[in-house]
């Protein structure tokens, strides 16, 4: 029986609900606190494991802020086990943020399988409240606090933008994704700089409802949507080319709290995926000097930067 899977809006139809779907920070502490210490857990994440597995056991894993997360243990035929990572979210929050990851890890994995853990599953719980869905994936044991090594994680980076390519043709992504709690305005656009715009303000729409007015910040977001953005943006080409800037798949949220190093092979690994189609440039955009909250060494700000420069030698 296959897993009770829920289809994803299209993002360009949803734009008046997925747009608006953000968390509320008590949520998750709310639902949890009612749970009183129990992982959260259906037969539709049963359904959802690979045929050739049984279920043995659950336990909860790490943290999320916007999520509950766990570790899913199965048994091969041959007595071999098999672990899954389990995400578990609310509401349509939920719906939406979890849905959007799973689109995003499958047409990451479809081009680079050894970038990002095997997607195996998305969809609703049987249990009729909480609203409740679950993302699922392959389980990688993770370093998530040494600096990866520079060339092999922007030489992944740097085949993932060159060999994927948009559906469309276009900027944008078939349905929402997320950013944290934050959704991607992600609506098909066929040159960049309006998709970078509207990206940006609706953000600021967003921070905006949130937060108190604040004329001065009015303000200058209209100055860059009106001019800068537009002035900046608006004749970007194709690096050594008269072509516009073309789409490829990003990460979306590439900061260094979504990567790791696989424990056994040492390759350099990449999770929670909001991905959209982009300039390959907005991959970096969110990259500062420090690591898990620690800066870097002299020596490996220097190899990151000998990665950037390697990556565009590849591109």
């Amino acid at each position: 029986m296959a897993p009770s899977i829920v289809e994803q809006p299209n993002a360009a139809q949803d734009s008046g609900l997925a747009e608006r779907a953000v968390l509320d920070e008590h949520e998750v502490e709310n639902i949890l606190s009612q749970l009183d210490g129990v992982f959260p857990f259906d037969e539709a994440v049963i359904e959802a494991l690979p045929k050739d597995v049984t279920f043995t056991s659950v336990e909860s894993f790490g943290t999320s802020a916007w999520t509950v997360t766990g570790r899913v243990t199965a048994q091969k035929a041959d007595g071999s086990i098999q672990r899954f990572f389990l995400k578990v979210a609310y509401g349509e929050h939920g719906r939406l943020m979890l849905g959007g990851e799973h689109v995003s890890s499958k047409m990451i994995y479809s081009v680079m399988p050894d970038f990002i853990p095997t997607p195996y599953g998305y969809g609703r719980y049987k249990v009729q409240s909480p609203d409740t869905y679950f993302y699922l994936s392959q389980f990688i044991d993770m370093d998530v606090t040494t600096a990866p090594d520079p060339e092999d994680l922007m030489g992944k980076l740097a085949e993932l933008h060159k060999n994927s390519q948009s559906p469309t043709g276009k900027f944008g992504f078939p349905v929402t994704t997320y950013d944290g709690n934050i959704p991607h305005r992600v609506t098909w656009e066929s040159k960049w700089v309006d998709f970078f715009r509207n990206l940006f303000l609706h953000a600021c729409s967003l921070d905006a409802e949130v937060n108190e007015p604040w004329p001065e910040l009015e303000l200058a977001v209209r100055q860059m949507g009106d001019a800068v953005i537009p002035r900046l943006l608006g004749n970007l080409r194709q690096s050594g080319s008269d072509e516009p800037v073309k789409p490829c798949l990003i990460h979306g949220d590439l900061w260094e709290g979504n990567r790791g190093i696989d424990m056994e092979t040492g390759d350099s690994v990449m999770y929670d995926a909001s991905s959209y189609f982009a300039h390959n440039e907005m991959e970096f955009g969110n990259w500062r000097s420090e690591l898990c909250g620690v800066p870097l060494p002299p020596d490996a700000i220097i190899a990151m930067l000998d990665g950037q420069l390697a990556y565009k030698d590849l591109v």
